[in-house]
């Protein structure tokens, strides 16, 4: 008998953190108390995680959302359903929640819909389409229109300045991992046909275990279908996978300490020159990109070059994922085309901050990224706009703060990190961040303030300029824009004096 009901609970490490788990196993143990016909799905995330854990109904209208929803709410929710009463959790259509509806998802299009690791949900909603057009290619003895479509798209990396392998755990990279590992697959399939690459790693970190099995047992599956494997799509090319787990080291994001670590060395970042497109992996030449970057080579070969570069303004063309944490009420994942601002991020979406009390500032980026002051909220979210104040878009990270903030406590922080996490092969990283730790230290207890402030620019400008990777080079433009922003902070006043 077919099913009365048709209800999906998402497998997303988000939601397993608040109970989707727990929850799903009470909607199976209930109904077949009050013996309703039902049938589980367990799909990917939506990425609306303040409501998590999100449970979904099939109707004839489309996807009717309950949220959030506890072990406890499941009796009543049950019986809502088999009464067609309204449940007081009800969201109504899932697609016309407005932080869903207004946002322009081509990367995640599939998320929340799916079963991740179903290979017929993956083709229904636009899957392999891209691969096979690159398959027809490389048949046709045009591989390299492969390459030349995705250069005319416009994209560029999605993985942040010069850590470009997904290492530091942006929650995008995990939830395409977990939700949509098919696209990931095909993406990393495209390139290795246009390549001429044979085998392709990914690496993921050890503190994701749920993205490593499901991305693990995907290969398998997408091998056992011909996706992968010694003909690739009936391409006449053979290309393989295999995911390789990190062991938590952040500087392993960076593309050659990421290198050392698959070759199974100590993830420490190696001189350049050679790049990795001529020495990479093993000694063999080598692509590099973030998971979002091969997650947006299918849409572009299935739909084209022009298609992509519709969206987005200037150089920065096609959509970004922001994902939006920290202080604010609605955290989760609005994927928009570049162009959009911090202000339409942390308000229409976020909704502000979980606290009520007034933004302070708002760190986009990554735990390396610059703090923008209120006055740079309505600056349009692009590479270059960004560039012009001193700022990065990075992987579209951003982290809410109130007005309780200390920022120079949040600048600390951003050193200290760096002198846990540096691999300690440059100086100005390994010795440049525990100084650093120590000046600010000093700037806060007012011991010499003005020639202390004066060191700590010193000492930034020798990090930037001086070491060996984005680790280094990176760490300052927390310090520096919290310095530059709020020097109240620090005791400092706008032109550089100690406050009175």
């Amino acid at each position: 008998m077919s099913a009365a009901f048709t209800i999906c609970v998402p497998r997303d490490s988000a939601a397993l953190a608040v109970g989707a788990d727990e929850v799903a196993d009470a909607i199976v143990a209930q109904a077949a108390a009050r013996g309703l016909s039902l049938s589980l799905k367990r799909t990917s995330s939506r990425g609306l995680l303040w409501l998590e854990p999100l449970v979904e109904l099939d109707s004839s209208r489309g996807r009717l959302g309950f949220g959030p929803v506890a072990v406890d709410d499941v009796p009543s929710l049950l019986d809502a359903l088999a009464s067609g009463a309204v449940h007081p959790l009800a969201l109504g259509l899932v697609e016309e929640i407005p932080y869903l509806k207004g946002q322009q998802r081509l990367t995640f299009a599939r998320a929340g819909i799916t079963e991740p690791l179903s290979l017929a949900d993956y083709e229904a909603f636009g899957g392999w389409a891209g691969l096979r057009a690159a398959a027809a290619l490389v048949k046709a003895g045009t591989p390299d229109a492969i390459w030349q479509q995705v250069l005319d798209s416009g994209l560029r990396g999605r993985g942040g300045a010069a850590f470009p392998a997904g290492i530091k755990g942006t929650f995008a990279d995990r939830m395409v991992l977990e939700g949509d590992p098919f696209l990931l697959i095909e993406g990393m399939a495209i390139a290795g046909l246009s390549a001429g690459a044979t085998m392709g790693y990914v690496y993921i970190r050890s503190e994701y275990p749920l993205a490593v099995q499901v991305f693990r047992a995907a290969i398998e599956k997408a091998r056992a279908a011909g996706f992968l494997g010694a003909d690739v799509c009936g391409s006449g090319r053979a290309f393989d996978l295999e995911a390789r787990m990190g062991a938590g080291s952040y500087v392993c994001g960076e593309e050659t300490a990421m290198l050392e670590s698959i070759e199974g060395k100590r993830g420490i970042v190696r001189a350049k020159p050679p790049i990795p497109a001529l020495s990479g992996l093993f000694g063999q030449p080598t692509i590099i990109n973030n998971v979002l970057s091969f997650a947006a080579a299918p849409l572009i070969l299935a739909q084209g070059a022009a298609f992509y570069k519709h969206y987005g303004v200037g150089r920065s063309t096609g959509t970004l994922p922001f994902q939006i944490a920290g202080n604010v009420k609605r955290g989760g994942l609005v994927e928009l085309a570049f162009g959009t601002t911090l202000r339409e991020l942390v308000f229409t979406y976020g909704g502000g901050s979980a606290s009520g009390r007034p933004v302070k500032a708002v760190q986009v980026g990554g735990p390396l990224g610059t703090y923008l002051p209120e006055s740079q909220w309505d600056i349009p979210l692009d590479y270059e706009a960004y560039a012009a104040v001193g700022a990065v878009v990075g992987h579209g990270g951003l982290v809410v703060h109130d007005d309780t903030a200390d920022l120079a406590q949040l600048a600390r922080y951003a050193m200290e990190f760096c002198a846990i996490e540096s691999c300690g092969k440059c100086t100005p990283c390994r010795i440049g961040s525990t100084r650093g730790v120590e000046v600010i230290d000093k700037i806060v207890a007012n011991k010499n303030r003005p020639q202390q402030v004066k060191l700590l620019r010193d000492l930034c400008d020798t990090m930037v300029n001086g070491s060996l990777c984005a680790m280094g080079v990176m760490t300052p433009d927390p310090e520096l824009s919290a310095l530059n922003h709020f020097p109240a902070d620090f005791g400092v006043a706008d032109d550089g004096r100690q406050a009175a």
